[in-house]
């Protein structure tokens, strides 16, 4: 056993939703390569999670920041 990460994980480039239950305070964060695969996602996650669209991330940093909840 080591000790546990000190630092977060570094996202990949892509856009980002994040998906939890409804009710839920954390979820897990869905990466898709462009914006219209990202969309697609959203649809099929709306009836039955609730989404939140992160934005899109280059080179570790977001270059779009929305925080829209669908």
């Amino acid at each position: 056993m080591g000790r546990p990460a000190t630092r977060p994980a570094k996202l990949r480039d892509g856009f980002y939703i994040e998906v939890r239950n409804k009710g839920a305070r954390s979820g897990i964060k869905i990466r898709r390569d462009n914006r219209a695969d990202m969309l697609e996602a959203v649809n099929e996650y709306r009836d039955i999670k609730e989404i939140i669209i992160l934005g899109e991330s280059k080179n570790d940093k977001w270059l779009e920041k929305p925080k829209v909840a669908v």
